[in-house]
């Protein structure tokens, strides 16, 4: 018992060293990215000087200052500035320390953006947003997996019959990203039937304006708000979903053991709990964790599309205005999620699967 405890021990280690080396190396990059390698730094150096050099001449007690006088004070001003923002040391050595800073999720301060509050704590402005987006994916990835669970089991049960077929033959339509669907159902939900006197749904926005007061209309206002968004998400990934599930069912349920269960005269649905379900669970589970992480990053352009105030619409803004900080702040955030879902999957296929073994090496099988 002690032995496979400092085993384990010994693995959990090792495994996250090597993610926070993958960790501390992908930040850095995107830094590097995120600043074109200093060249951004050049860029904000004459933004600053433009805006202060405006300032400054629009400023009525400085129009009888002497050209000489005039000049000082705008370089004076704008070596002030430099130095607080910390453009006077290079480049590289400013990229470490940020990095260092980023790793402990000190993610100071945006250049341009604010927050709802008008705070420029990176922090706060990501956080500020981060509910609204779990809300919406999260939610969209719930249905998406029970939806896709249940129907790739349908499905499994009655290979080749015409349902089957249809669902195949639908499957390549998940490579269309959800905003793409996103599209055409604010313009039939949203314009075309309201225009035909039928009900439709709102085409943006998380609640409606001006937001309700009583708590249950809010809810259900959400709750509206959320149905075009979340049906393109689950239409972008249902069918591909369904045919994969759908896939790692009948193979499984080929399996010898599975047929002498079956010869035993078990029951199909005990069957499929026991000997199907039950070691298709850890690829269905990596798959969910995996969609979970990547959905407030994968889709940006359907929360722009539907003007949703999450992550993406701050990360949309931020690569707009060119505000490393934040850019690098939600990429920290999303790195972090990554690098923990990684690490607990070996635990996760663990106790999902008793034949998995997680020791020092890699994954081992029983009795193999």
């Amino acid at each position: 018992m002690l032995t496979n405890i400092r085993r384990l021990l010994r693995y959990a280690g090792q495994r996250a060293v090597g993610l926070v080396l993958a960790l501390v190396v992908a930040i850095f990059l995107t830094i590097l990215i995120a600043n074109a390698g200093g060249y951004m730094d050049n860029i904000r150096r004459a933004e600053i000087r433009f805006y202060i050099g405006q300032a400054v001449m629009m400023d009525p007690a400085n129009r009888m200052l002497p050209p000489d006088q005039l000049n000082k004070l705008i370089s004076d001003l704008v070596d002030q500035e430099i130095r607080r923002l910390g453009l006077d040391t290079p480049f590289v050595e400013r990229a470490v320390k940020y990095l260092g800073r980023a790793m402990s999720l000190q993610l100071g301060f945006a250049d341009l953006m604010l927050s709802d509050a008008g705070s420029r704590q990176v922090r706060l402005i990501i956080v500020e947003r981060l509910p609204s987006t779990l809300l919406l994916f999260g939610t969209a990835q719930l249905v998406l997996f029970f939806v896709s669970l249940f129907v790739a089991l349908f499905l499994s049960r009655r290979y080749g019959s015409f349902a089957d077929r249809f669902t195949v033959a639908l499957a390549p339509t998940s490579a269309a990203p959800g905003w793409f669907y996103g599209i055409f159902l604010i313009l039939i939900f949203a314009f075309a039937l309201p225009r035909l006197g039928l009900p439709g749904f709102p085409d943006g926005r998380m609640v409606a304006s001006p937001a309700p007061e009583e708590m249950w209309r809010y809810a259900l206002s959400v709750l509206r708000h959320m149905v075009l968004p979340i049906t393109a998400i689950v239409l972008g990934s249902l069918f591909g979903a369904i045919y994969s599930w759908r896939t790692f069912f009948l193979i499984y349920s080929t399996e010898d053991y599975v047929e002498l269960a079956r010869a035993k005269g078990l029951r199909s649905r005990t069957l499929e709990r026991r000997y199907i379900m039950r070691p298709t669970l850890p690829p269905i589970i990596t798959s969910l964790l995996l969609l979970v992480i990547a959905m407030w990053m994968g889709q940006i352009v359907l929360e722009h599309v539907f003007n949703w105030p999450g992550i993406g619409q701050i990360y949309f803004r931020a690569t707009q205005l060119a505000d490393t900080p934040v850019i690098v702040g939600v990429i920290v955030v999303y790195g972090y999620l990554l690098a923990l879902t990684v690490f607990m999957l070996d635990f996760i296929y663990a106790a999902l699967d008793p034949r998995v073994r997680v020791g020092a090496g890699a994954q081992q099988m029983r009795g193999r």
